[in-house]
C-alpha cells in the first residue's frame, strides 16, 4: 500500500506499518484508496454509489441502530437523496482530514454501505470509526471485511494511535463485526440513546495501534 507520504518499504511493512513513532498529521487521508478484500472492494464514492445510499440510509433498521431517529415510528424515510445529502458525498473526495469510502459487494457489484473514519483528533493521533450496511449487505461477512480493511489501511499508512467507535447496546451484531475487528471494549455510556420509551446504553470500543501490532503477529 502507499502512504501519504510515498511507498513504504518491505521493511516497515514487516515491522507492523513503520509508523509507530509518527505523529498524525492534519491530513492523514489526502489519498482516498480503494482497498480490495476477499468479498467486499471499498472505493471513494462514484455517482452510481452515492445514487445506492439513499435506500440505505433510508433503511429502517439502519437509522434505529445508528440512533438517527428516536421512535419506530419516524424511521419511515424518504430512499432518495436531497440536495444537501449529494452535495455532501461529492464532496468527500476533497476532505483530506476524513476517508469515508463505499462497500461494494464484489458478489453484485452494487454499493451497500460505507465506511468512514472521521473526527480526527490529530494532537492525539485518533479518530473516530463508523461503519453502515443495508439490507441487501447484511449477514454474509462484508461488514466485518470492510472493518478490517479500512482499520488495517488506517494503521499501515498514518500515525493514528487509537481509533474508536459506540455502539448501541441493541446492535449486538455490529459489537461482534467490531470485535472481530480487534476492537475493544472500555466502558458504557449509560441510557446514551433514547429509542421510543426506552433509555439504551452505548459501549464505547477502541482498537489501538498495540492491539493491531498484537493481531499481525498473531498474539
Amino acid at each position: 500500500m502507499v502512504g501519504d507520504d510515498g511507498p513504504m518499504s518491505e521493511a516497515m511493512m514487516r515491522r507492523g506499518g513503520g509508523v509507530t513513532d509518527m505523529q498524525v498529521d492534519a491530513e492523514p487521508f489526502r489519498i482516498k484508496p480503494e482497498l480490495q478484500g476477499e468479498v467486499v472492494l471499498l472505493r471513494p464514492f462514484t455517482e452510481t454509489d452515492i445514487a445506492s445510499m439513499g435506500p440505505v440510509l433510508a433503511d429502517p433498521v439502519v437509522l434505529r441502530l445508528t440512533g438517527s431517529v428516536h421512535t419506530t415510528a419516524a424511521s419511515n424515510a424518504s430512499t432518495e437523496l436531497d440536495e444537501s445529502t449529494l452535495a455532501w458525498y461529492r464532496g468527500l473526495a476533497a476532505r483530506p482530514e476524513r476517508l469515508d469510502l463505499a462497500i461494494i459487494d464484489l458478489a453484485s457489484g452494487c454499493c451497500v454501505g460505507e465506511a468512514v473514519l472521521n473526527n480526527l483528533d490529530a494532537g492525539n493521533d485518533s479518530c473516530n470509526f463508523r461503519i453502515l450496511i443495508g439490507s441487501e449487505g447484511r449477514d454474509r461477512g462484508l461488514g466485518t471485511e470492510a472493518a478490517q480493511l479500512i482499520t488495517d489501511h488506517a494503521f499501515r499508512t498514518t500515525g493514528l494511535w487509537r481509533i474508536s467507535l459506540e455502539v448501541y447496546s441493541f446492535n449486538p451484531r455490529a459489537r461482534r463485526v467490531y470485535e472481530r475487528a480487534g476492537f475493544q471494549a472500555e466502558g458504557v455510556l449509560r441510557g446514551a440513546l433514547r429509542f421510543d420509551d426506552a433509555r439504551v446504553d452505548a459501549v464505547v470500543m477502541s482498537l489501538l495501534r498495540t492491539d493491531w501490532e498484537a493481531k499481525l503477529r498473531g498474539a
